[in-house]
């Protein structure tokens, strides 16, 4: 027995793209229709077959692993899709009869029982603080909820939906279509059922059939200390109601933070600057800076230079999940110089400059000698 990927041309690390491709390009060549050459058919055959059990991942990892006695023993070869229906071959004369869309594409079935409810996705915007310290939010959600008067079947009280006579509960129609290279089917979602399998011929007046309706609530929700931005929450079955009984989906709420002008956030360290006068910088002092925590006493030695960062421990971000630990807080000095001073600090300043220079001039001296006569 010829091994697939030789009778498609690919490796076996092809993806399914490159698998498709290639099958698309061997059926044209050797198609019946188009080849007249002995052994085409049957080699178009072999590509057909390939193709089907390549092209479904199952398959093909049966098949890697056992090779074709993983399909011994199938009727018809295969219990994988039908060809003459909708799959394969088809696919490549999609455009004569308008292509094959949504689920019929895949030869699938609108499931017609309970179905899960949509996710739905909220953006919601913190204080800088807010996201350090975390707690409650309220936030106001609209959403689908299901019908309270029929329980999400959609028919009125007493009633219930009925088989499809169009599709037969099937969901899908099909229609033969012709064309140069033979008879294809083309199955599509049944207009009627709109692909449920069935009709429901009275409609619940509370919801007009949809078995749900849009609901606008207000919720409350825990925000973790520590989140930043692009931090993302799931709420358990907030999101929009299941079809038919199906559980509800869930909410996510996608966080972003707002720029504080004070403080300024890398990682879960916190970072700040904080303005001194030039007389507490020379002469040193203890402040109060402010932290997300409120205000900390904060030595400043003497002579602290302009630009200078102390850290202060654990009064930065709390770690996400663990808030016990947290980052750290750096401060950085700013000396404040003024512009303009009075007449007595002027004086005062320039008795102070004097002495600093004298004894500069002094040690300059004594430095000299000491390096002259050791």
């Amino acid at each position: 027995m010829a091994d697939y990927y030789d009778i498609l041309g690919v490796s076996r690390g092809a993806n399914a793209e490159e698998i498709k491709s290639s099958y698309r390009r061997l059926a044209r060549k050797y198609h019946p229709d188009v080849n007249k050459e002995p052994g085409s058919e049957e080699r178009f055959k072999e590509i057909n077959r390939a193709y089907e059990v390549l092209s479904d991942a199952e398959a093909r990892s049966r098949y890697d692993r056992f090779g074709e006695a993983a399909f011994t023993g199938v009727p018809g070869g295969s219990n994988y899709q039908d060809f003459g229906d909708i799959g394969g071959f088809a696919d490549i004369f999609e455009q004569f009869f308008g292509g094959f869309g949504g689920q019929a594409a895949t030869g699938g079935r609108r499931r017609s029982g309970p179905t899960r409810g949509d996710d739905l996705r909220l953006d919601l915007e913190l204080e800088f603080r807010e996201a350090i310290t975390g707690g409650e939010k309220q936030i106001r959600l609209t959403h689908q909820e299901t019908c309270t008067t029929c329980h999400g079947s959609g028919a009125k009280p007493g009633t219930q939906a009925k088989t499809c006579s169009t599709c037969g509960g099937a969901g899908q129609v099909r229609r033969a279509a012709r064309t140069p290279f033979g008879s294809f089917t083309q199955v599509t979602t049944c207009p009627t059922c709109n692909g449920t399998g069935q009709v429901i011929e009275e409609m619940c007046a509370a919801c007009g059939g949809r078995g749900a309706n849009q609901v606008t609530k207000k919720l409350k929700i825990t925000i973790p200390a520590g989140v930043d931005n692009g931090t993302r929450l799931r709420v358990s079955g907030e999101g929009d109601a299941g079809a038919k009984g199906g559980p509800a989906g869930d909410l996510y709420v996608y966080l972003g933070i707002k720029a504080d002008p004070q403080f300024r956030r890398e990682g879960i360290n916190i970072y700040s600057e904080v303005k001194i006068s030039y007389l507490q910088a020379i002469l040193g002092c203890q402040i109060a800076v402010p932290t997300v925590d409120g205000t900390h006493d904060l030595k400043i030695t003497a002579g602290t230079q302009p630009g200078t960062e102390f850290r202060i421990e654990n009064l930065g971000v709390p770690r996400l999940g663990n808030s016990v630990s947290r980052g750290d807080y750096f401060v950085t000095i700013k000396v404040d110089i003024p512009t303009h001073i009075s007449g007595e600090e002027r004086e005062l300043l320039e008795k102070l400059a004097r002495i600093r220079h004298e004894k500069t001039s002094k040690h300059g001296i004594g430095d000299l000698f000491g390096g002259i006569f050791g």
